[in-house]
């Protein structure tokens, strides 16, 4: 199906206004950035064509788009140092952007802010094997440091289904959380130092950091997660873990959320150190992904309400193997699993691995979505699904056309309590979004969880902190952005 083509977000969202203080970008800007860029350094779109830029300025989801007329891809820290101390005495607004995969609308315009592009950082600048640091420009797209990493016994702690395309920096900058946070735990722990272009231009740096260093505050962890809206990293140093012998996994089907947690307790115990990832994917996301994947059989003989995959890593094959098999038949003979599929080979592990990673766009295909990322408790994580479809479907919205919604699917990480909700439509509806929210972070702050697990608050959530954060945690965060963006040039209308 064609792709909905965004609205400008501007125009759907009339309540945002453009900041007056904002310079707009002219003639005798894009002057100067050219006397020190290169010129596949700039991106101008000629007068009057919108579509010139629209992969950067329409995000991953159709959803969002801004109308920038000016796109920077400086190659070098120095660059993007003069380009913000530029900015911030003109008073011009800055959108940094890496792989544009953001699903908050973080990395997109609002109105016509300037883009920063990271993607001709992309240099491997260092890696130690003895201590397993790994130094890189922020543009390195995360496939590729994969790949670096693999073919030196190593991996990037970090993986998401959107590796072909999203960026180093990106990921730190929105603190991803991806599918093996449950072995390698979060970016906060991982990250050993960073390089920063702060607002006005200075260039903050310990990417050089040792793993351990009590000398003063933490620094870094200010910009792990800030979307850019503090400074723009452009150099990351990260701790890669020691690349694991044995890779396997097993998708299953089960029929209640509640076997589950069961599946999962259990998982813990059994499998234990070898345990990587424990995914879940209810019936509806799978549905979605079977019609995608139109041409791949399905894993399994038999539809379920729940699948679950399981991967384990450790280092031998043999006991790895034969462990994951116990539990699986133990699991059966106690009828916690309906069926299962254990990968044999590495084809297999992959394929495996591709009913997960396929979900979001198998959702996204339809035309777009609207997407929730919440942590709950655990015995919570599933009932917010549960509660957003039947909202929606009382209101007679989901269904066949000409009814705007495919379906309202629910999937994510078991091990993080993080659940995504995907509601993919065939178009964005006022309707559908007045049903979605503030019932949504409303249903989550009844439960006490947080409105966004890992991918951010960007443009979608800004200014709904409140449902999961108190009013001094709030202040103390809009300080530190008055201190380090006293212009507010940096990524504006979004975060807080």
């Amino acid at each position: 199906m064609v792709a909905i083509a965004a609205q400008f977000t501007a125009e759907a969202y009339p309540q945002v206004h453009r900041n007056p203080a904002f310079k707009v970008p002219g003639p005798e800007d894009v002057k100067y950035f050219r006397s020190f860029l290169d010129a596949d350094e700039v991106l101008e779109a000629p007068q009057g064509d919108d579509e010139a830029l629209v992969s950067f300025n329409q995000d991953w989801m159709n959803k969002y788009r801004g109308q920038s007329n000016l796109v920077l891809l400086p190659k070098s820290t120095e660059k993007v140092s003069k380009i913000m101390k530029y900015c911030n005495e003109q008073k011009l607004a800055v959108v940094p952007q890496g792989g544009n995969t953001d699903l908050v609308g973080a990395s997109v315009p609002v109105f016509d802010e300037i883009i920063l592009s990271l993607k001709q950082m992309n240099k491997i600048r260092d890696f130690d094997p003895v201590s397993g640091a790994f130094k890189c420009d922020a543009g390195v797209v995360m496939k590729d440091a994969h790949q670096f990493l693999r073919d030196n016994d190593h991996i990037f702690p970090l993986d998401l289904p959107s590796r072909n395309a999203c960026q180093v920096g990106g990921v730190v900058s929105t603190n991803a959380g991806g599918l093996n946070l449950l072995r390698y735990g979060s970016l906060h722990g991982n990250v050993l130092g960073l390089e920063v272009v702060l607002p006005n231009g200075e260039i903050i740096s310990n990417i050089d950091a040792l793993r351990k260093d009590n000398t003063g505050y933490d620094l870094k962890q200010l910009f792990i997660g800030a979307e850019g809206t503090i400074g723009v990293i452009t150099g990351v140093s990260i701790l890669a873990a020691a690349k694991p012998k044995a890779f396997n996994n097993v998708f299953i089907g089960l029929e209640s959320f509640d076997v589950v947690q069961t599946l999962f307790v259990k998982a813990k115990k059994e499998l234990s150190e070898i345990l990587s990832a424990f995914e879940f994917m209810d019936r509806g996301s799978i549905k979605c992904t079977i019609e995608y994947l139109k041409d791949m059989p399905f894993l399994l003989k038999n539809q379920h309400n729940f699948y679950v995959l399981i991967e384990t890593s450790g280092s031998n094959q043999a006991h790895d193997s034969e462990k994951l098999t116990t539990f699986i038949q133990n699991a059966l003979d106690e009828k916690l699993i309906s069926e299962a599929k254990v990968s044999d080979n590495i084809d297999e592990y992959n394929t495996i691995w591709t009913w997960r990673k396929s979900v979001p766009p198998a959702c996204n295909s339809y035309g777009g979505m609207y997407k929730y990322d919440m942590s709950l408790k655990l015995k919570d994580l599933y009932s917010v699904s549960e509660a957003v479809t039947k909202r929606l479907d009382a209101a007679g919205l989901i269904g066949d056309a000409p009814k705007p919604i495919v379906a309202s699917v629910g999937y994510g990480h078991v091990g993080d309590g993080n659940i995504h909700l995907n509601i993919a439509v065939r178009e964005f509806t006022k309707e559908i979004e007045g049903l979605l929210e503030p019932f949504v972070y409303e249903y989550i702050q009844s439960k006490k969880g947080s409105i966004s697990a890992e991918h951010g608050v960007g443009f979608h959530k800004h200014g709904h902190l409140h449902y999961c954060r108190s009013e001094i945690e709030i202040r103390f965060m809009k300080e530190i952005k008055k201190h380090y963006d006293p212009n507010f040039i940096l990524n504006p209308y979004k975060y807080v």
